[in-house]
């Protein structure tokens, strides 16, 4: 989130808050477009990662950064491999450069540690969904058949997991569900589970947590509203299996036999004061009622994406994504 519009209350003015404003032919203008910074030096205010950024497909103007604990450049270990899908309700102009998003990575690959590969993918409405799924299994067969040498010495392709925050957390779940029946077809690469960090997902009924969190700082429900309304395929609505995941959950019975047949194991972190929380809980449950093997984590008060902004929380955080990787 930029500056300008972490100083708007989403409550008042929820387009201001994501950085648009929408036009009469249903289109929005963009207040702010963040540049496309290319590093391949360490930023000052970090010196324990080395950042490398690489165009993954330059029609798309998409992107990736490679983040890299300083330590092992010297070294022949081979650390395991998180690919991190940024959040933004699909919508918001944040990218892999934004400040927050580069401390958390850049946390994760210190404390883990692991080599992070840190995806940009294209805005809604723009580029609706599925384009953001289309762009980071795309960014997945990239890294499989990368020529850069840092990740060939340092990343440890056989030990892979996709991590996503809200909308980058719904991503991340739509693109494993896309791959797991491709595997061969990602070799070396092979993944062993997904971490969901507050994912972002909806539905045309309230669950009791949005409606007691519906004017929250965050994520209000009128913010949510306008995310879907724009990421979402024109026509849909939030029953829409992008948005609700229990509609195909509940509709497809063999949704997770390969997700089952590869071994994954599924990460599942929020809090109660996510207004996203009593969506976790029950995609939690049904996905362990499906037979998936699912590792969730829910704690007391937070609020979405707290960890960015709370060095305690993001400690706690590192943790329990360490401790979940570790055993798979």
């Amino acid at each position: 989130m930029s500056n300008q519009t972490a100083s708007i209350d989403p409550n008042v003015d929820p387009y201001g808050y994501l950085g648009i404003i929408p036009n009469t032919d249903g289109s929005i203008t963009r207040s702010q477009i963040p540049p496309r910074p290319f590093s391949t030096t360490i930023p000052d205010h970090d010196s324990s990662v080395f950042i490398q950024d690489l165009v993954i497909n330059p029609v798309k103007d998409t992107w990736a950064r490679i983040i890299i604990p300083r330590e092992v450049l010297n070294s022949e270990n081979k650390l395991p491999l998180v690919v991190y899908f940024h959040g933004g309700g699909f919508v918001m102009a944040i990218t892999i450069d934004t400040p927050i998003l580069q401390k958390f990575c850049a946390t994760l690959a210190v404390e883990i540690p692991a080599i992070i590969v840190s995806v940009d993918y294209r805005y809604a409405p723009e580029n609706r969904l599925p384009a953001a799924y289309d762009d980071c299994v795309e960014s997945l067969y990239w890294i499989k058949n990368t020529p850069n040498e840092l990740l060939k010495k340092h990343a440890d392709f056989s030990k892979c997991f996709l991590l996503g925050t809200s909308s980058g957390g719904n991503i991340a779940y739509h693109v494993g569900l896309r791959v797991a029946g491709v595997s061969e077809y990602l070799k070396p690469l092979e993944i062993k589970g997904l971490i969901l960090y507050h994912s972002l997902f909806g539905g045309n009924e309230r669950t009791k947590s949005e409606l007691r969190l519906a004017h929250d700082k965050m994520l209000p429900l009128n913010v949510s509203d306008i995310m879907w309304e724009l990421g979402l395929p024109i026509g849909s609505n939030r029953d829409h299996p992008y948005c609700n995941s229990m509609v195909e959950i509940q509709s497809n019975e063999n949704l997770f036999d390969q997700v089952k047949i590869q071994g994954w194991k599924i990460l599942i972190i929020d809090c109660d004061g996510d207004p996203l929380i009593d969506r976790q809980i029950e995609f939690s449950k049904m996905l362990k009622a499906k037979g998936v093997q699912v590792v969730d984590c829910f704690s007391e008060g937070g609020f979405h994406g707290c960890e960015y902004f709370d060095g305690m929380r993001l400690k706690v955080l590192t943790l329990v994504v360490k401790e979940f990787m570790r055993g798979n």
